[in-house]
Formats: C-alpha cells, sequence, structure tokens
C-alpha cells in the first residue's frame, strides 16, 4: 500500500493542466459541499479524483488513452473499480478544457443521482435513517485509503 501512497503523491505533483482546472472545481467542497479527493489509491490503482461518500471516480484522460492496450487497460481499470462499488466518468482533456462548466454539471448530476438512488434503496428497505440521511457504504474487499 506504501506503494500506491508514494505514486499518488508523485501523480499530485505532476498533474496535467486540465486535471488542475478540473482539481480547481472540486477541491475545497465547492461542488455543492462534496469531498473530493486527488490521485488517490482504490484497490490496485491510483483514481485521478474520488468522492468518497457518493462512491464516484473521475478520469481525466490525455492523448496516453488511445492505443489498443490503452484502452483494455482503461476497460481492466474500470471493470475492478465497478467491483469496488464505484462508479466511474470519464472525460477527455479536450472536454474540460473547452467546456469545464459541462463536466462539472455532469459530475454533479451524477452525484445527485447517486444520492437520490441510495435514498430510494434505504426507504424502501425500511431504513433506520431519518428521511434525508443517507449512509453510503464502501465494499469491504476494495476499500479507500
Amino acid at each position: 500500500m506504501q506503494r500506491f501512497i508514494q505514486r499518488a503523491q508523485q501523480l499530485r505533483q505532476r498533474q496535467t493542466g486540465a486535471e488542475a482546472l478540473l482539481w480547481q472545481a472540486l477541491r475545497n467542497r465547492k461542488l455543492a459541499r462534496w469531498k473530493f479527493r486527488r490521485q488517490h489509491p482504490i484497490d490496485r490503482y491510483v483514481v485521478d479524483f474520488v468522492c468518497l461518500d457518493a462512491k464516484l471516480v473521475i478520469e481525466v484522460d490525455g492523448a496516453t488513452h488511445s492505443t489498443d492496450r490503452e484502452i483494455r487497460q482503461d476497460v481492466e481499470r474500470v471493470r475492478v473499480l465497478e467491483a469496488c462499488g464505484y462508479l466511474v466518468i470519464r472525460f477527455v482533456n479536450a472536454e474540460i478544457y473547452d467546456n469545464l462548466d459541462g463536466a462539472v454539471e455532469t459530475i454533479l448530476a451524477e452525484l445527485e443521482r447517486r444520492v437520490c438512488c441510495e435514498r430510494s434503496v434505504q426507504r424502501s428497505a425500511g431504513s433506520p435513517l431519518p428521511q434525508g440521511e443517507v449512509r453510503l457504504r464502501l465494499t469491504p474487499a476494495c476499500r479507500a485509503t
């Protein structure tokens, strides 16, 4: 695990311009008070951004995600993260540069959808939580650090 933490620290220091732009929109709970982490280890991967409460991963892809091999690696990465209970949203750098507001709106809509779905599941299951309170659970086999 220490290896992944060190890798995450290195990636934070070498973030791309698109990642830096998106981070400015997400950091310090700027997006509807949601807490995001950047370059965060989950299972055997370091993800670009994650909201642990909503189990939402945001990946910002540059030109290095276009070959057949890289696409297969991305598919496997998404499979593992989804098995851990996360939803993965991918943007290419150009989407962040050209339409940052649209990317942020997409992220916010997914956050709201995930909370709405969780509330519905809890109400239908006779949740002991008061109406409007949400408790999301990490999948035991795939804990983020």
